[in-house]
């Protein structure tokens, strides 16, 4: 049987100072893994994703971790320039990472990627129309690129959460407020925050040897806020 195993294996987190970066590096540490964790955004440089994966040398593990604060503007009021500064920085870096970091797990016969996104491209909330559609945009990719690239031993798979406790979303003021205590027992089954921890337990299981057989497929993790 086997069990999530990393040890000695090159793992690089994409803009791992932010958001679930964190908990990713120190998970995947713990876990024996050799972890670049590198800080950069990639939405402003369009040769960016290419200098981080050549930077970090060889990579048996590519965690897609992309950040940007979610606009909450209204449908009737999102204009072109958020629209296209949130797909800028959520999905234009997807091919750009992929060309980068194939030709390497090509040659290796074999690969894991795991993207970081969201569910709420899965669930429906009011004020995040821009943010849904680029996170949905990444899920499509996930599914079609995943199935291409299955058959080279390379695993893409996706993590589409939502209510994980991590400090972009969810800082210590939010998680105090009793508002958002009650919208916790209310919205979530689970009736807390998943930990990062935990989602990033997940992680490294779609990112070892032993979840081989996932490809293309998009698990959340938000505690049944996504049944």
């Amino acid at each position: 049987m086997k069990l999530i195993e990393l040890q000695g294996r090159r793992v690089l987190i994409t803009q791992a100072g932010d958001f679930m970066g964190p908990a990713l590096e120190r998970v995947f540490t713990a876990l024996g893994a050799v972890v670049v964790a590198d800080p950069r955004p990639l939405g402003d440089d369009r040769s960016m994703a290419a200098r981080v994966i050549e930077e970090a040398g060889v990579i048996n593990v590519l965690i897609v971790h992309l950040v940007l604060p979610a606009p909450t503007t209204a449908v009737s009021d999102v204009d072109d320039d958020e629209w296209r500064r949130v797909f800028a920085h959520l999905v234009d870096p997807l091919p750009r990472l992929m060309r980068a970091a194939l030709p390497q797990m090509t040659a290796r016969g074999a690969g894991k990627v795991v993207l970081i996104g969201s569910a709420s491209a899965l669930r429906g909330m009011k004020r995040t129309s821009t943010y849904s559609a680029a996170r949905g945009a990444q899920i499509a990719w996930v599914r079609a690129a995943g199935v291409e690239l299955a058959r080279q031993n390379i695993q893409l798979n996706a993590i589409a959460q939502n209510f994980v406790d991590n400090p972009t979303y969810f800082p210590s003021e939010v998680q105090a407020n009793p508002a958002f205590q009650e919208r916790l027992k209310r919205e979530v089954p689970l009736g807390r925050l998943v930990t990062g921890d935990e989602d990033a337990l997940f992680a490294a299981y779609l990112a070892s040897d032993a979840a081989a057989c996932f490809v293309g497929q998009v698990f959340p993790v938000c505690g049944g806020w996504v049944a």
